[in-house]
């Protein structure tokens, strides 16, 4: 709608509280955009704000999927392609990674985001948007007025209550990133130092955020203490990523409290911390005390383990058969000679000659959907159930035969 752009040009030149000289004070917006659109509108745009369209933009943008991750827009870039899509019902996903729109740029598609309610997918990764620009980010969910449903913004902050999954990787936050985050996300004023910012309260809170990743912040057990304390309440959440945090074994225990009560996380991802089997043994111990626990994946692929965690993991998985728990190694079983086990396969061919069954069948009963594909964890825990002589080691070993690229599904075809 062109009205609609000449409001945003309005709320834009408000918003970038930019000099005299500036493009927005200068133009008149209803008489230069009233009636455009599409590529004519961004080519203006680009003239406005002083900066050379990008012709990948332009042969696009009635396309759903638009990548303009690594394209030098700077803020002036992303100006114009703010003014241009906030008529645009075409693109739901906008990537726009790598472009040091800075804090100016994440302004003007803040402002945009209001007034456009087709974009759900957005990624600025990697921009340096900073503390304004988390603030601006922070006020459009607070709003909660966006349609956005997935964001990416490793580097960077972002999410709300609509979001259903959130990237904040790689942020090494500080204490006033932290407060924001904790406001935009929840609503609560708790923060720490150094993204202790998961002070996450609103996880506590929010009631659609399913994915979270918070690798690479280093924040450390006081942040393992507190995400401990909102998983007790959140029921929402199904995959947390706290790899490479500097959570060492207390901090996992102090995690594990929480796993102790949750009922919905299925993947945590805990890989490059400082770990050791008793930090393995108090995640796995968290689930055995959990009757309600829904786990299938616990990643500590750095951590060596021992007997006693092994004998462990086989009596819990008993009671939570879809439960893979992925570890480094056995420590001092390196320089044995490895058991010989029965190909699982093998095994499984065997049992259905002698039943006269047919392979098909045989996982054919298990593929509720009849899509030909089976979750790993359903196939987990259907194989656990059955009286073929299969253990648990086994049946990992015919997982990773039969999802060789780790997509978290058996293909059967």
């Amino acid at each position: 709608c062109p009205l609609l752009v000449v409001v945003f040009l309005e709320k834009v030149t408000l918003l970038s509280q930019r000099p005299s000289h500036s493009p927005f004070v200068s133009v008149d917006p209803e008489r230069s955009f009233a009636t455009m659109k599409g590529a004519e509108l961004y080519l203006e745009a680009c003239k406005l704000v002083g900066v050379m369209p990008v012709s990948y933009f332009l042969r696009n943008m009635e396309e759903p999927y638009m990548n303009l991750n690594h394209h030098g827009l700077g803020p002036h870039g992303a100006k114009a392609i703010a003014i241009t899509l906030v008529s645009n019902t075409t693109i739901t996903h906008l990537e726009l990674e790598d472009n040091w729109i800075l804090a100016e740029g994440v302004t003007c598609l803040v402002q945009m985001l209001r007034e456009n309610c087709y974009i759900q997918e957005l990624n600025i990764s990697n921009n340096h948007i900073g503390i304004e620009g988390a603030e601006a980010i922070s006020r459009m969910f607070l709003d909660n007025i966006s349609s956005l449903r997935a964001v990416q913004l490793s580097g960077g902050l972002g999410g709300n209550y609509r979001v259903k999954e959130l990237d904040l990787s790689h942020n090494e936050f500080s204490e006033k990133g932290g407060e924001h985050l904790g406001q935009m996300l929840g609503n609560s004023t708790h923060y720490f130092h150094r993204a202790m910012v998961i002070s996450l309260l609103f996880l506590e809170v929010n009631g659609t955020l399913k994915i979270l990743d918070l690798s690479w912040n280093g924040f450390g057990n006081e942040g393992a203490l507190a995400l401990g304390e909102a998983l007790k309440l959140n029921n929402i959440l199904v995959q947390l990523d706290i790899s490479r945090n500097h959570i060492n074994n207390e901090g996992a225990g102090k995690l594990a409290k929480g796993l102790e009560v949750n009922g919905n996380l299925k993947i945590l991802k805990l890989s490059h911390n400082p770990l050791t089997v008793d930090g393995a043994v108090a995640l796995v111990t968290s689930i055995k005390k959990n009757p309600k626990s829904k786990m299938e994946e616990i990643n500590i692929s750095n951590v060596l383990v021992n007997g006693s965690f092994l004998k462990l993991l086989d009596v819990v998985c008993q009671v939570h058969p879809e439960l893979d728990v992925i570890y480094g190694g056995v420590r001092g079983f390196i320089s044995k000679k490895p058991e010989q086990r029965p190909d699982p396969m093998k095994l499984i061919q065997n049992y259905l000659d002698e039943h006269k069954l047919r392979l098909w069948d045989f996982f054919r009963n298990m593929d509720k959907n009849g899509s030909m594909k089976i979750p790993v964890a359903e196939f987990r825990k259907a194989m656990m159930m059955q009286v073929i002589p299969l253990d648990r080691a086994q049946i990992g070993e015919l997982v990773h035969k039969l999802d060789r690229h780790r997509t978290g599904m058996v293909d059967y075809r």
